[in-house]
């Protein structure tokens, strides 16, 4: 394996947010081959948050959005980013992370942040709704379940903030549950989306 050079290195730091030495261990590791060792460096990311999960959250920082544009609804958004320490909440990667979550939001409308907070009864709802279509379209009970599950991945993939694709995928390519898992290992606490608010003028309420 030839040696690995800085470039590498600095390349690999942007597209996953790791510390230098980080980098380069994974690369190493990877025998300098890049996207194994961004799989290796997300695998480590996401021990290490399963390891923060259980800390307190008591900073934080408000992210807004606010879209106005001739032709279409005003539209604003305030996200509850929030963080162990306040030097983190104060810091640019922290607020910049804060301001795009709440464009994210404007953007794809999400209902919940996670899965754990999807109504049970929401969920049996959908759940009977696309047996029903699949039934519908002459699939047989056996195969119907399988649909069930698949379709169900669709319905958090729509309305579930941490499963749905981020916005900005020049920044992250991947979903806002993942790029926060990113900010964790970057910034070394446990982070977290508490709440978000979206207003549409003269649009509706979810029901």
């Amino acid at each position: 394996m030839s040696e690995i050079t800085a470039k590498e290195v600095g390349t690999l730091r942007k597209a996953t947010g790791a510390g230098m030495m980080d980098a380069k261990r994974a690369l190493i590791e990877a025998g300098g081959d890049a996207d194994r060792a961004a799989d290796i460096l997300r695998e480590q990311g996401l021990a290490e948050a399963r390891k923060r999960s259980d800390r307190a959250t008591d900073e934080g920082t408000i992210g807004h959005y606010l879209h106005i544009q001739a032709d279409r609804p005003v539209i604003g958004v305030l996200v509850e980013l929030a963080s162990e320490t306040d030097f983190v909440a104060k810091s640019e990667v922290f607020q910049d992370a804060a301001r795009d979550i709440a464009m994210h939001v404007a953007a794809f409308r999400p209902q919940w942040v996670t899965r754990d907070e999807v109504p049970a009864d929401a969920l049996e709802k959908e759940r009977e709704l696309i047996a029903a279509q699949a039934r519908n379209e002459g699939k047989p009970d056996h195969i119907v379940e399988k649909i069930v599950e698949g379709r169900i991945s669709s319905f958090y993939e729509d309305l579930v903030l941490y499963d749905q694709t981020f916005v900005k995928s020049e920044k992250f390519e991947g979903t806002v549950g993942e790029m926060v898992e990113q900010l964790v290992t970057q910034m070394g606490e446990n982070i977290g989306v508490r709440r978000f608010v979206r207003l549409g003028i003269g649009e509706r309420e979810a029901e």
